[in-house]
């Protein structure tokens, strides 16, 4: 199945990044485990080569930034979605082009605007004169990963047209449903909410993305680097895939095996406990925020090369997960604490399982 881009609406935002160094250990050695890719699973070794293929990929286009593909590579493998948060033109629409591209399924493109519709996302029945019947058109919805680009410039009426494909993985349209072809993501981007013109994400709506990242500008030596290289050309034009539906499903059902032990999982619901009594949050991390971080912690232990997750893999992906769900007090907002500040504050408070074994 070849890849291919779709857009609901005319033009892409074109985003640009620079120079920088793998986003993960890829040494010798790296990788352990008797993964032998029984029951539809990869190995840890094949994980790893596979996710290094995609990652060199995605760097061709937004160099300098390991730790953000990383978080979308985790993200991809824990079954979830990406939310991409940041000011225009620092490579938000790049790097969800180019995870997309990296990947030989289908992908959508959506370019939300104020004028959107939800069947736009969704889809439409049209009534067929002939037939008597009334037939379903998909929408953009209907890939395996779609791109909603600058998803706060539409309603709220035209968001929520993702909230069920996101969480349960079907569209449902004039009383009738339909099921969403595996593996299914959302890679979303954002201006931040103070811009004009736009919409902020409900709480719902954003508790349904796995994790957000931000991509931050670069250093003025990887800016100069960035123009030397991408001014005369785009490097999106000449990405090609790197591994295909069936190989980031089997992927998944590895990341799916990943051992996590009953202390490790006590601590990830302690954590996310500890947000719902912090003076400074108004609204704490849902139950589905649990489910989440155990995922993405999965995730983070497959990718270094291990088959049971530790404290440091939940430590790792805390932040991305758990603090675009987040509510602030005005007190908090007041003393200019930030979610991310709370997540780090609990980090360090909520006592660590002991044990150097978590099998």
């Amino acid at each position: 199945m070849t890849s291919r881009i779709q857009s609901a609406t005319p033009g892409e935002q074109q985003g640009e990044q620079a120079t920088g160094q793998a986003p993960y250990n890829t040494a010798a050695g790296s990788v352990s485990g008797p993964q032998n890719g029984r029951d539809g699973r990869a190995s840890l070794d094949e994980l790893h080569e596979t996710a290094r293929r995609i990652a060199a990929n995605v760097e061709r286009v937004l160099v300098g930034k390991p730790d953000v593909i990383r978080i979308a590579l985790v993200t991809l493998l824990a079954e979830g979605h990406l939310l991409v948060e940041d000011v225009p033109g620092v490579g938000k629409t790049s790097l969800a082009k180019a995870l997309a591209r990296s990947i030989d399924c289908t992908v959508s493109r959506i370019q939300f605007t104020p004028d959107l519709l939800p069947s736009d996302v969704t889809g439409v029945s049209i009534y067929n004169r002939q037939s008597g019947e009334f037939e379903f058109r998909p929408g953009p919805v209907f890939a395996n990963i779609v791109v909603s680009d600058e998803i706060n410039r539409a309603s709220p009426k035209t968001q929520s047209a993702l909230l069920e494909c996101m969480e349960e993985h079907q569209v449902t349209v004039d009383t009738s449903t339909y099921h969403l072809e595996e593996p299914f993501m959302v890679i979303a981007t954002q201006n931040p909410i103070e811009m004009e013109g736009t919409y902020a994400l409900p709480e719902a709506q954003r508790d349904r993305f796995t994790a957000r990242v931000s991509i931050g500008y670069p250093d003025q030596q990887a800016e100069l680097a960035m123009v030397d290289e991408h001014a005369g050309h785009n490097p999106l034009a000449d990405l090609e895939p790197v591994s295909d539906r069936e190989s980031v499903q089997r992927l998944i059902e590895t990341v799916r095996s990943v051992h996590i032990s009953p202390e490790v999982r006590r601590y990830a619901v302690e954590l996310v406990s500890a947000t719902r009594q912090a003076p400074e949050i108004r609204l704490g991390a849902s139950p589905r925020a649990t489910l989440q971080l155990v995922r993405a912690a999965r995730a983070q232990a497959a990718l270094s090369g291990r088959e049971f997750v530790v404290p440091d893999d939940l430590h790792t992906v805390a932040i991305p997960v758990l603090a675009h769900r987040m509510v602030l007090t005005t007190e908090a907002h007041a003393a200019r604490r930030s979610a991310t500040d709370v997540v780090r504050a609990i980090l360090h408070r909520v006592p660590v399982p002991q044990g150097s074994n978590h099998r």
